[in-house]
């Protein structure tokens, strides 16, 4: 009898694992609290505009690649990728970039803001390409369960090659003194979990992700990658259930033997939680099956919430790139109110995402999508009037860059924040990016993959190895799914 799995959330990590398993024979069933799959890349409609609620940005194409390669497919066979160029805009009080998508540009922009850097930028890459092939295979692929599976000669000889003991800030300030050309490349790992002077120098990957494999759109929105990934676990013959609230995980001799929803209960020989975990722990498992503790939980640092708001604008917005990037505040301010003295940043710095000046489909003719994003410390006050408030501040920035009004325009408006992440997806203290990447929690210091106290329970997503993000949950669903596959067969 084929082995029955059991995956908890429909984030890119479930999907991933259900594929994976379900390819090799496992009977999966994938259950969603919601109503809709996606998780955090959920879409939502409203007065004609369709808006990506979660991540909008495209990096690292080879990993997505690798997952449809899996099943003899590509991203191709479920949607078209369109490189941004220039890839964002960025705004300072005083100056506005646009970062160019073509390397030999991108040397010359260099250049042109700092005599000298241009070759020192060539050098930088070529060590972040490296980062980015030895991390991305050699250390993010493993599942991290034990310090030993990293004491092989070759791997501890690339720790050090890799700068995983000294800060990012460190190394772009060695090449770079102009502080904009700085703060660009300090920008990738900004929503990773601590300032930049916090930040492994193995990271910049991270810049090699931004810089050289570049910035990327699917054209129909990001949700087309949660469609694609569906039709991928469809083929392989995973069933979906939504609207399916997980509410305990039954325990007999050591071994999760049934998953109960506010409606049903499903056997189970594995199970893989993809939700939130310190959720799934403290919640869903009775507390000597628990791995950690809440002392544990709450001694851990997060990566940043987020204030959002999903915006439709009547007009079209000529000076809006799809994205911007506002620092023409203090970023270290903004980022110590975050990471360091906890509050609400007196002058934050934010994002924004117009994918309709891309993409014809997600906004109706002649009017704009706009997608806004404050990054903030998670389980901060959360209400109304704050949203308000800093709805406030940012939109008068947002005017003053593009030069025309814009708040007066507004058709539709919906926010989004720390309240929505705790009750959407039981986000521990409203989290957005799951765990910080700072060194103490990274690889095998990451909460485990595998539950240390129930034989096939198995966890996924942002708050395992390797981290926060759409591609590094791809790989966290992989890494799961095979060491399932690997207790299946011994």
């Amino acid at each position: 009898m084929n082995k029955r799995s059991i995956i908890i959330g429909s984030g890119v990590a479930g999907l991933t694992s259900a594929a994976v398993l379900a390819k090799h024979g496992h009977q999966v069933t994938l259950l969603e609290k919601n109503d809709t799959i996606g998780g955090r890349a959920r879409k939502f409609s409203a007065e004609g505009f369709k808006f990506d609620m979660g991540p909008s940005w495209y990096w690292m194409p080879d990993v997505f690649e690798s997952f449809f390669n899996y099943f003899g497919k590509s991203c191709a066979d479920y949607y078209t990728l369109e490189r941004l160029d220039p890839s964002y805009r960025v705004i300072f009080k005083d100056e506005t970039y646009d970062i160019p998508a073509n390397m030999e540009e991108l040397m010359a922009f260099f250049e042109k803001h700092e005599k000298g850097s241009s070759s020192w930028l060539k050098k930088f890459l070529a060590d972040a390409k490296y980062k980015y092939d030895v991390g991305m295979n050699e250390f993010a692929n493993k599942p991290s369960l034990s310090l030993l599976e990293f004491a092989d000669p070759r791997l501890i000889g690339a720790a050090f090659k890799l700068q995983m003991f000294s800060s990012i800030r460190k190394e772009i300030q060695k090449g770079i003194t102009n502080p904009k050309l700085r703060q660009l490349l300090e920008f990738p790992v900004l929503f990773l979990g601590a300032s930049p002077e916090n930040i492994p120098a193995m990271y910049s990957l991270m810049n090699y992700a931004d810089l050289a494999l570049g910035t990327w759109y699917p054209q129909g929105g990001m949700h087309k990658i949660i469609e694609g990934m569906k039709a991928v676990c469809d083929e392989q013959g995973v069933v979906f259930k939504t609207s399916q609230e997980v509410k305990a995980i039954k325990v007999q001799n050591g071994k999760v033997h049934q998953v109960e929803t506010d409606s049903t209960i499903y056997d189970a020989d594995f199970v893989v939680a993809s939700a939130d975990y310190q959720h799934v722990e403290t919640q869903l498992l009775e507390k000597k099956y628990q791995s950690y503790s809440d002392r544990y939980w709450d001694s851990r640092m997060l990566a940043p919430s987020s204030l959002l708001f999903y915006l439709g604008v009547d007009k079209k917005i000529q000076k809006l790139k799809h994205h911007c990037l506002f620092f023409d505040e203090d970023y270290d301010a903004h980022a110590d109110s975050i990471y360091a003295n906890v509050s609400w940043p007196e002058k934050p710095l934010f994002y924004s995402c117009c994918p309709s000046k891309t993409d014809d489909t997600v906004a109706p003719e002649g009017k704009e999508n706009i997608f806004l994003l404050v990054p903030i410390a998670p389980d901060l006050e959360d209400n109304e009037a704050l949203r308000e408030k800093y709805f406030s501040i940012i939109m008068k920035r947002l005017e003053q860059h593009c030069g025309e009004k814009i708040e007066k325009h507004i058709i539709y408006k919906r926010s989004y924040c720390i309240n929505e992440f705790k009750q959407d997806y039981h986000a521990y203290k409203g989290n957005a990016y799951g765990l910080a990447n700072t060194l103490n929690q990274t690889a095998f210091l990451k909460p485990r993959i595998k539950s240390k106290k129930v034989q096939n329970l198995y966890f996924a997503g942002q708050l395992t190895n390797p981290g926060p993000g759409l591609p590094p949950s791809i790989m966290s669903g992989q890494i799961v799914a095979k060491e399932i596959l690997k207790q299946n067969n011994n």
